[in-house]
């Protein structure tokens, strides 16, 4: 089904692999008849060829890029835009989206959602971007039909940015990257490695793109194949995919760690472009005639079954059929892990589920930027032709992921067909990926064609007792599953047809409804502040010296943003900075914010000319130690907060993540390793320092303090190893953090704070 070569290998005339060997580059210009080098082969990728494009450095390895486009959604755009007024905004350089589709609804919070949107629209207005009202379209779906180009980059606020499918590189990042693209700034990474996905046969009936999703993430997540790397799409298999399934594959490649996507192009993205009236943007991209690519995974895509992520990560993957032959071994495996990721906290079963010998699932949700899209949500129409949901527990909710979509449903009888079914149709939203709707009942399981099953992330709150699942599938077994009221079935189990719809995509529906600048600023436009819209705290400066407090300590395998700064209902208050930090940790760690904040006291008396010691007495013992060796005082140490986890960051490029820690007085994350880089990237543009320590050495503990000699000194002369203590029993441990590589910009954007006082316009 799939395998993962042990090295690099050739591709040649994008069909045949070469496995990188001694032997290798003679094997190449026999068939070539020209003398090729890994370097110049290396060049030949697709992606080498975009990111020199945009790379305005002049050194291929250390690249600078400006990105054509950028789009953000309302979880994000009002931090970003707050943080780029406060450096000195004027106008956006360039397309700059605003989408409402995760705080659609204004159920929570009073009037605050709609005062973003509200805010988001004046900003457009103001600045000469584009708004995007709610319902209107999720944000990648808009990005596809109206953003995307052969040959083009995007950078977006939220970690799905992904269409490589349609020829262009996309990656999502930290609200504060988009902020360095607003000023005219650039992103800054080392060049990347490029790994082939090679691809060949054709699926069978019933398996859809989540299938060959969960597949690839399977087989990569765990060992880190394509971490931070570009997977380029590649082989004859391609040809064999639609635009629709292509696009279902890519979005979900963020959940591989991967930096990016690009796909090859041809005749079907030609024609996805001609649909949606925009076919000058498509451009034909083929790798060169001799490529070299860091790793390759083959998948044969006839071998394909499908497949199931089930809880509580999108890599615990297998296929239905296997789930439904080994159903209680695989149920308890699941109850197993879940004692690690739900630390205890609730009684989780899972086997409770089995009835009569089958899996009964609660729920059911096709939606979002990996499951709504048209062919989805035909394929998912056609296989409950004729059939009922029933009336037990099990629902069905459906959602379309732009209107334009929901209007040709509309039109071809595919929505009468699924509300007749007793499914529910609604409209553009992502709600149902991170918890802010279609929640399911307490122990309920439920199956999604969406992009993410972490823990919490579907609504659960451990402390209040309550817990629900989500398992990852494609809406072709969805609707088997809902056709089979409510029990787990593959959709290989259909013997029915699947029609072949065809798209037509209606532009008016947008040039109606959405404000589009034309990239014309006018400074006339008063900007429109919601009550809860607050300004950043001011950030101090990084001190000569450091003493930090642990105060959370988390040794789960991976811990993800959502687990940093739970979504849901939190993120109503994303636009207050001090407000939303209330929520920090607050599902994984409930105690992590009274701890942060009265460490927090200390640095605030020091900032208020106070003695620390007053506004924190246990401070005093640990002044005692330090001084005996090092001579600090108030003018010259910072006093704050850290965490540990073994791998933070995995999921959401939610920048409050770190955002949060730092408002609460956090100076810092220590890691055996980060999850991401977008998650690394925002500590530093937050000015934390990104601390790397040897998985097995943790010489401190929770609620001891770290003390950071010359912590300034060591930043500024670049010194990758930083000397530490842990003061403890009136003694100073000396241990080692390393900071791993940071560019000089980042450097300065610690040393000076955060990237809000880098750019700071006095």
């Amino acid at each position: 089904m799939i395998h993962l070569l042990d090295g690099g290998a050739y591709l040649l005339n994008g069909t045949e692999l070469i496995p990188d060997s001694p032997e290798a580059l003679a094997q190449v210009k026999a068939k070539t008849g020209r003398d090729v080098s890994k370097e110049s082969a290396k060049k030949e990728t697709i992606a080498y060829g975009i990111l020199e494009k945009h790379n305005t450095s002049g050194n291929m390895e250390k690249l600078k890029i400006k990105f054509d486009k950028l789009t953000s959604h309302d979880i994000t755009f009002v931090g970003i835009i707050q943080t780029a007024r406060a450096s000195g905004l004027e106008k956006f350089p360039i397309p700059y989206v605003l989408t409402n589709c995760h705080n659609s609804l204004c159920a929570v919070g009073g009037t605050i959602n709609e005062d973003d949107h509200v805010f988001g629209l004046t900003c457009a207005k103001r600045y000469g971007g584009i708004y995007v009202p709610p319902h209107q379209a999720v944000i990648h779906q808009f990005a596809r039909e109206m953003l995307a180009g052969g040959g083009r980059m995007i950078l977006g606020s939220d970690s799905h940015t992904r269409y490589g499918a349609l020829g262009t590189m996309a990656m999502g990042e930290g609200g504060p990257e988009l902020v360095k693209q607003l000023l005219n700034q650039t992103y800054d990474i080392n060049m990347p490695g490029v790994v082939a996905v090679y691809m060949t046969g054709e699926p069978v009936k019933g398996v859809g793109p989540q299938d060959v999703a969960l597949a690839i993430i399977g087989a990569v997540f765990a060992n880190g194949y394509v971490k931070n790397k570009v997977m380029e799409f590649v082989g004859p298999g391609v040809s064999n995919l639609s635009a629709d399934f292509r696009i279902g594959v890519d979005v979900m490649t963020t959940e591989t760690t991967c930096l990016s996507s690009i796909w090859r192009t041809d005749e079907k993205i030609r024609e996805f472009y001609d649909i949606h009236g925009r076919s000058e943007e498509f451009a034909e991209l083929n790798p060169g005639e001799a490529a070299y690519y860091d790793g390759v995974i083959e998948i044969d895509l006839s071998k394909i079954k499908p497949m199931i992520a089930m809880p509580f990560h999108p890599s615990n993957t297998y296929t239905i059929e296997e789930v439904n032959a080994n159903l209680t071994d695989i149920l308890h495996d699941v109850e197993k892990k879940a004692l690690v990721s739900l630390d205890g906290a609730v009684d989780y079963k899972l086997t409770d589920k089995i009835v009569d010998g089958k899996l009964y699932v609660e729920q059911g949700i096709i939606a979002g930027c990996a499951g709504g899209g048209f062919e989805n949500i035909c394929a998912a129409a056609d296989i409950l032709k004729g059939a009922s949901i029933g009336s037990d527990e099990f629902t069905l909710s459906v959602y379309p992921a732009s209107t334009p979509i929901y209007m040709e449903l509309a039109k071809n009888g595919v929505l009468a067909t699924l509300i007749g079914t007793g499914a529910i149709v609604k409209t553009a939203f992502c709600g149902p990926c991170f918890g802010a709707g279609d929640t399911p009942a307490n122990n309920a399981f439920s199956i999604r064609h969406s992009t993410r099953n972490f823990p919490n992330r579907e609504g659960s709150k451990l402390q209040s007792g309550q817990i629900a699942s989500v398992a990852l599938m494609d809406a072709r077994s969805i609707a088997a599953t809902a056709a089979n009221k409510g029990f787990l079935t593959p959709a290989t189990e259909f013997d029915g047809e699947l029609v072949k719809y065809k798209y037509y995509f209606d532009k008016s529906i947008y040039e109606n409804r959405v404000f589009d600048s034309k990239g014309v600023a006018d400074e006339s436009v008063e900007i429109k502040f919601g009550p809860n819209i607050k300004d950043w705290p001011k950030m101090v400066a990084l001190t000569e010296h450091l003493l930090l407090k642990v105060v959370s300590e988390i040794h789960d395998p991976v811990t993800t943003t959502d687990e940093l700064i739970p979504s849901g209902e939190t993120s109503s208050y994303r636009s207050n900075p001090l407000g939303l930090a209330e929520f920090a940790l607050s599902r994984k760690d409930p105690m992590y914010v009274g701890r942060a904040k009265e460490v927090q006291k200390a640095e605030k008396a020091i900032e208020e000319g106070n003695s620390p010691v007053d506004a924190l007495p246990e401070l005093q013992e640990i002044f005692d130690t330090i001084k005996g060796d090092y001579p600090v005082d108030e003018s010259n140490l910072g006093i704050g907060s850290t965490i540990f986890a073994v791998k933070p960051g995995d999921g959401s490029a939610r920048e409050q993540a770190a955002s949060c820690q730092k408002v609460l007085g956090g100076w810092a994350n220590i890691a055996n390793e980060y999850a991401t880089k977008r998650y690394r990237s925002n500590l530093i543009n937050w000015g934390m320092l990104p601390f790397l320590i040897d998985e097995g050495e943790l010489p401190f503990a929770n609620l001891d303090y770290i003390f950071l000699p010359d912590i300034r000194k060591a930043v500024l002369e670049k010194q990758s190893e930083i000397q530490a203590f842990v003061v403890k029993e009136h003694a100073l441990k000396a241990f080692t953090l390393r900071l791993g590589e940071l560019t000089d910009e980042e450097r300065e954007i610690i040393l000076k704070g955060c990237l809000i006082n880098y750019n700071r316009v006095s």
